[in-house]
């Protein structure tokens, strides 16, 4: 990457001060552009679910990970938990959506409690067998009673399909609408798949272990028994370790990373290991010699993150990423951009800065996919909550086991916000709709640059510098 004017500039920048210069270019498709990542963990598209509660769960990993995306599962979940998520992932069809399964004496408002948790919009009702008798979506349990039974508001017309059905022969059955339900040999309802499923199992690949199950990673702190829980969570098939804390330069973070450096090394499984955060080359430099693969870049950028508002500390994150890029290449460990991105732009200029990823959290906490419950405003608006993982309600949370001197005094320091409503998008409700966004935003940089892959845009970008009127003249501001 280089700058417009050829100068380094003498101030730091976000985001919003930057922008990509167009330049010659021969890709004459977005689907031209290789997407996948160059930081080891098997990932083909450059975006990682942050490590947060309200983000990131078996849901969002299960999906992310079948459109080539990561999901960092949070520190504060138990070991032996993660193992029972982890084996849940794993056992998830890398094409094939997870159904919504009711039985045909359960009630309507059993669907409209469960509709929410996934974006195709329907409940599969099944046998005592496990095969399908129809479908239920939330169309059909509008104007009838709660208690009404499934059995009398069922749609017995969906499209069923062995499991091996090619995606392109799916969408030709279904004809561009309704679902498809993918059956063993057994006849068992095993999958669903959408008109716009198949077309996604054509454009992205799924994120794969060697044994062709979907990937996840999961975070360990750097405070109790650091080995222990790395080793429970490489014993559970987490296919990265994320060494987590907000100030990722300090001794007791090297000690944590080469602990679990060793653990790792003693399993002789080739798990890469991320660890952050920090912001400069000096960060990056300790720790890539502590054992990191893959370090994350950022203090203070996210949304749900008061750090610089309370404490002064942080970094612009444009110029975070480009430095600790620029240290990582020699080093010969590569970066993720955590934090600060609320548009595919950010995406694509966090990349052309050297990312090899980029973390998002609150934006995919407004997804149907994030863990939380699906909630309605005063104006019926569709919400879900988010916070950050270094606020009172998160501290909480995750001091639940001291005693409660601890727990007050833990208490008293907090940075970030306990409660946001993230609201959901009523045209891109799920979290494949926000990736579709950012994978299309990237690619369609990526030709403008001239390049082909996510390497090759990094090292094309132009980049230059331009005031807060210049952002706004880039926004959409028609009447």
């Amino acid at each position: 990457m280089r700058f417009l004017d050829g100068h380094q500039p003498r101030t730091d920048l976000t985001y919003d001060d930057v922008f990509l210069v167009p330049g010659r270019s021969t890709v004459a498709s977005r689907f031209d552009v290789d997407l996948t990542t160059a930081d080891g963990t098997g990932a083909t598209v450059p975006v990682v679910a942050a490590n947060m509660t309200a983000v990131a769960g078996r849901r969002m990993a299960e999906t992310l990970a079948r459109r080539g995306a990561l999901t960092v599962l949070p520190q504060d979940v138990a070991p032996e938990a993660v193992a029972g998520i982890v084996s849940w992932i794993k056992s998830r069809h890398p094409v094939w959506d997870t159904p919504l399964v009711l039985r045909t004496g359960d009630a309507v408002a059993d669907a409209l409690n469960l509709l929410p948790k996934r974006a195709h919009d329907t409940v599969v009702v099944v046998d005592d067998g496990g095969r399908p008798v129809g479908t239920v979506n939330e169309a059909a349990c509008q104007g009838v009673d709660r208690f009404t039974r499934l059995a009398d508001v069922l749609d017995s017309g969906a499209v069923a399909l062995p499991l091996g059905t090619a995606p392109r022969e799916v969408f030709s059955a279904l004809g561009g609408s309704g679902v498809a339900l993918g059956l063993d040999d057994e006849g068992r309802l095993a999958g669903l798949l959408t008109s716009l499923g198949a077309i996604r199992a054509g454009i992205y690949t799924p994120a794969l272990d060697a044994r062709g199950r979907l990937r996840t990673a999961a975070a360990i702190g750097i405070n109790g028994d650091v080995p222990t829980k790395a080793k429970a969570l490489l014993d559970a098939g987490v296919d990265v370790l994320v060494v987590d804390t907000a100030h990722g330069h300090q001794d007791k973070m090297l000690e944590a990373l080469r602990a679990v450096r060793t653990v790792v090394a003693e399993s002789g499984s080739p798990v890469p290991i991320a660890a952050g955060n920090v912001v400069t080359a000096a960060g990056v430099a300790d720790l890539a010699e502590a054992g990191a693969d893959v370090i994350k870049v950022g203090v203070g950028p996210g949304a749900m993150c008061t750090t610089r508002m309370m404490t002064g500390v942080g970094r612009p994150q444009f110029s975070a990423v480009l430095e600790c890029a620029t240290a990582a290449r020699d080093h010969g460990v590569t970066i993720w951009a955590d934090g600060g991105v609320r548009f595919p732009r950010d995406v694509a200029l966090a990349l052309s800065a050297g990312a090899a990823s980029v973390m998002i959290g609150s934006w995919l906490a407004g997804t149907y996919e994030s863990p939380g419950d699906l909630l309605r405003d005063e104006n019926g608006r569709a919400y879900k909550e988010s916070f950050g993982m270094a606020s009172k309600r998160a501290v909480t949370a995750r001091t639940r086991g001291d005693n409660d001197f601890d727990r007050a005094r833990k208490g008293l320091f907090e940075e970030g916000i306990s409660s946001s409503r993230q609201l959901l998008d009523p045209n891109r409700p799920g979290v494949e709709d926000v990736l579709d966004g950012i994978a299309a935003g990237v690619r369609s940089a990526c030709t403008y640059a001239g390049a082909r892959s996510l390497t090759e845009l990094h090292d094309r970008a132009v980049v230059g510098i331009q005031t807060q009127a210049g952002f706004t003249e880039g926004t959409p501001h028609g009447l």
